[in-house]
């Protein structure tokens, strides 16, 4: 089975060679795709040397955004969904892909470790977790991880990845109610961690407003 990677990426010039060239060592690799979603760096050019192809963003148009302009271009039969910060190894990555080509899964979640340091007071975590739970009646540690893998044919039922932060969170819960197999694997994955600065809130405030539309959202579906 063909793999496409999708990286969505916003000013992430200093991280994201790193993520594709690891990315690149995966087996049967189809391509690369980098959405650059409206960077004011060289995150595009740094992309296009490593090898990846770039759909560019004129503006700023959000992480869901990004990601559904990388699942119309890609042509593989399992997408897998890689953050431009992460940290990581292929090995990982085959992790993801491992029980989809086994077909013992139709998705994947990273499941990441614990942070190293403290960052937020959790509320963002938690309302992802309840909101699944509640939406769905399964429960996930990291319902809120952007590094998944996936069949192209669960997109094709979905069709649409809800826009924002509330990216991750939209779209698992409308995986599970279209009645797919979802895993969770323990990764050695991380990211940039961020702190307790007043910046760091206001972008958990981002996040936590984002998740909550969605789940509001996706509640009024039903």
């Amino acid at each position: 089975m063909l793999v496409s990677v999708v990286i969505p990426a916003f000013n992430e010039e200093k991280n994201v060679k790193f993520v594709i060239r690891e990315a690149k060592k995966i087996e049967n690799l189809k391509e690369i795709i980098v959405v650059d979603d409206g960077s004011t760096d060289r995150t595009a050019e740094k992309a296009a040397t490593a090898g990846a192809t770039v759909i560019r963003h004129e503006k700023n148009r959000g992480k869901g955004a990004a990601l559904m302009t990388g699942c119309f271009a890609a042509k593989g039969e399992i997408i897998v969904f890689l953050d431009a910060d992460l940290c990581f190894k292929a090995d990982d990555l085959e992790k993801l892909l491992e029980p989809i080509k086994k077909g013992r899964a139709d998705m994947t979640v990273a499941k990441f470790p614990k942070a190293r340091k403290k960052g937020g007071f959790g509320l963002v975590k938690s309302l992802s977790r309840w909101g699944v739970y509640l939406m769905t009646g399964q429960k996930f540690n990291a319902a809120l991880s952007g590094q998944r893998a996936f069949k192209r044919e669960v997109l094709k039922s979905v069709r649409e990845i809800p826009a924002g932060f509330g990216a991750e969170v939209g779209f698992l819960i409308d995986v599970l109610r279209k009645g797919f197999k979802v895993v969770e694997v323990d990764v050695n994955m991380s990211h940039r961690e961020t702190g307790r600065s007043l910046r760091d809130f206001a972008h958990r405030g981002r996040q936590f407003t984002d998740i909550l539309v969605t789940l509001l959202r996706k509640l009024y579906a039903v």
